[in-house]
């Protein structure tokens, strides 16, 4: 029988199978600290700093207590390398026969009958030859593909509308009533799950599948001994986001759109049911049309001043009750129509809660605005208590970790947003000798951030560094805004020749790819590049943040939860806002230092770091680096390898 301490030494099994591997007292001590949770069905939140080797902390006793594991990542590529290559890898070092699987929200995989559906209809749905060339080769991948999932066909982009014409979402599967139910890829991959020692899903997918029980799953979480959630600080966002309610106006018109081929093609002889479609889609878009600003939140109190806004819900009500109406009568004569009928009156009772308030105490009401969609959300304005209570069904160990969960070694504000009041909490730092191999810069003379002028003059103190540094940078920004400029001020600096790379170019691996190709480039980016992004040697050399990464608080979901903390005379600063921020701050200076032979400056250029009370606590949370203010010390830092 394996004991951990020597899996984890010098000649341990680890050792033998993983090239470089080396011992880290860090990582033994975590997975010895993980072993003990899950044999005592414990709950634990660990923060492991970069270099710990988190996963393979988690996985050798997860893999060894036996029993079902589940383990929740922060994303879809995550997921796929937990899959693929580190539970493998860890399972032939241990020799032990445990079975995995990798389960997906449904959108991951083709849907026979929605396939079958747009290959009788391409008159209707596709308006590009590109479009039936995708579909012919969707047809023939889903007619040989063992597991359905798109990501295995990469001929036809991730991002072409015919995947939505092909796949399902929670609203229009139609389960067991499926006439291609006995053959679903969805409900192959549920049953692989199921008998499965362990199964790699996503947070989205735990949420909504799991948690909420809504896709059938509810077999799933109760046969497990212990639940993992690596990258574990998005949980509160993601949770907030699943444990409320929200209907846009894209559902309705993917609706519409369904509606009308069941229509076609099973009620052909109903005249009036076209007409009644198109007049919910109309009224669908010219909701959206009330509001002119794009990729925006705004509150329920400030859409309420827009009378076009309650006019068009008002409409929108009207002609979904009709439409409802028609289709109860035409259910019985498909299966298409009998879910196109249940999807109405489900969107007709959520748009009702929502514009009525009913039993919506302790959510706040609000809506987003995309650039072809509006959304109406309702959100909880604490999760703690709805997951306190899907934790307690029955006994099993709970493992939260990531790199970035506390404050200075403090784990209150995570704790309480998740309810985990029984959790125990360690920390281990990361094995990396951060004051040799960094340096935090703070420029001097940089305005408040607020000022008009501010994102100018961080360009200017950042240039002397971008030259020291030879490009091979990141310039982190909080907003988009603040993006664009960045990159529209480089494109222009006097003597400045570096590759400029800008988010939205291209997809993220694709950015990452050239950025580490051209190996002088600087590539400014947003909230995408902040976390889960991983380049090690010299290409990265350089962080720039604009600016601490508050949220901003005119947020409707922000602003109504800073209210319910301030009117519980708390400081809602204190509590919520700061702790926010550290842990974002922490994931962004994490991307400089990847591996034990990094080195590069972290440079800060708001000036609250050092202005405010606050700004100690900060600096105090981030690695052991050396500190300056000093530009001649940067560039010193540079020039001495």
């Amino acid at each position: 029988m394996f004991d951990i301490d020597s899996i984890f030494s010098s000649d341990g099994a680890l050792s033998r199978h993983i090239t470089g591997f080396r011992t880290r007292s860090q990582q033994l001590e975590m997975a010895q600290a993980i072993a003990e949770t899950i044999a005592k069905h414990r709950i634990l939140v660990a923060e492991a700093g970069t270099g710990t080797g988190k996963t393979l902390a988690y996985l050798v006793p997860a893999l060894l207590a036996g029993g079902k594991v589940i383990i929740s990542t922060g994303t879809k590529t995550l997921q796929d390398q937990l899959f693929s290559r580190d539970i493998p890898t860890v399972r032939a070092a241990l020799k032990i026969p445990v079975t995995i699987a990798l389960l997906k929200g449904r959108a991951n995989y083709i849907c026979h009958y929605h396939l079958e559906r747009s290959l009788q209809d391409m008159h209707l749905s596709f308006v590009n030859r590109d479009e039936i060339q995708y579909l012919q080769q969707i047809e023939r991948y889903a007619n040989n593909s063992k597991n359905g999932d798109k990501s295995g066909l990469s001929e036809v982009p991730e991002n072409a509308a015919i995947w939505q014409q092909v796949t399902s979402t929670r609203d229009n599967c139609l389960g067991s009533e499926c006439p291609s139910y006995k053959k679903c890829f969805v409900m192959e991959a549920r049953k692989q799950a199921l008998a499965a020692d362990v199964v790699v899903v996503n947070h989205h997918l735990f949420f909504a599948d799991v948690m909420l029980r809504d896709e059938g799953l509810s077999e799933l979480l109760p046969a497990c001994n212990t639940v993992i959630f690596d990258e574990a600080h998005q949980l509160p966002e993601t949770a907030s986001l699943f444990f409320g309610e929200s209907i846009s106006t894209g559902q309705l018109l993917d609706l519409a759109r369904d509606a009308k081929v069941e229509a076609v093609q099973a009620a052909g002889d109903f005249v009036g049911l076209p007409n009644t479609i198109a007049a919910m889609e109309k009224a669908a878009r010219d909701l959206r049309l009330t509001v002119m600003e794009d990729n925006t939140r705004l509150s329920l109190a400030a859409i309420k001043q827009n009378a076009r806004f309650t006019d068009a819900l008002g409409n929108l009500l009207e002609k979904l009750t009709t439409l409802a109406k028609q289709l109860e009568n035409q259910a019985e004569r498909s299966e298409g129509l009998e879910n196109c009928w249940q999807r109405t009156t489900n969107h007709l009772y959520l748009i009702q809660r929502w514009r009525d308030e009913t039993e919506m105490q302790g959510h706040v009401r609000w809506i987003e605005i995309y650039n072809q969609a509006l959304q109406l959300n309702a959100t909880p304005l604490s999760i703690a208590e709805i997951f306190q209570k899907q934790m307690i069904t029955s006994p099993r160990a709970w493992i939260f970790t990531s790199a970035t969960l506390s404050v200075k070694r403090d784990f209150t504000h995570y704790n309480e947003e998740m309810g985990l009041t029984t959790a125990q909490t360690a920390c281990w730092e990361s094995p990396f000798n951060f004051a040799e191999q960094a340096l935090l810069y703070v420029p001097i003379g940089l305005p408040e951030p607020q000022h008009r002028t501010y994102t100018d003059q961080v360009v200017q103190a950042a240039l002397p560094v971008l030259r020291a540094s030879r490009g091979r940078a990141f310039f982190l920004c909080t907003s988009l805004r603040a993006m664009q400029r960045v990159y529209e001020l480089l494109q222009t600096a006097d003597e400045f020749d570096f590759p400029l790379l800008l988010q939205g170019q291209g997809s993220r691996s694709y950015m990452l790819e050239r950025f580490r190709e051209l190996n002088n480039a600087i590539l400014i980016g947003s909230q995408s590049f902040w976390e889960g992004v991983d380049v090690r040697g010299e290409a990265l050399s350089l962080v720039i943040i604009d600016k601490l990464p508050f949220a901003p608080p005119d947020d409707p979901v922000l602003a109504a939860r800073i209210e319910k903390i301030n009117n519980e005379g708390r400081n809602a600063f204190m509590e919520y806002q700061l702790p926010r921020a550290v842990i974002n701050l922490k994931q962004g200076a994490g991307r400089l230092i990847r591996d034990e032979a990094d080195r590069g400056v972290l440079m800060i250029c708001d000036p609250r770091l050092t202005t405010k009370a606050y700004g100690k606590q900060i600096w105090q949370s981030l690695p052991p680096m050396k500190r300056t203010r000093d530009l001649a010390e940067v560039e010193h830092f540079f020039n001495a390898k």
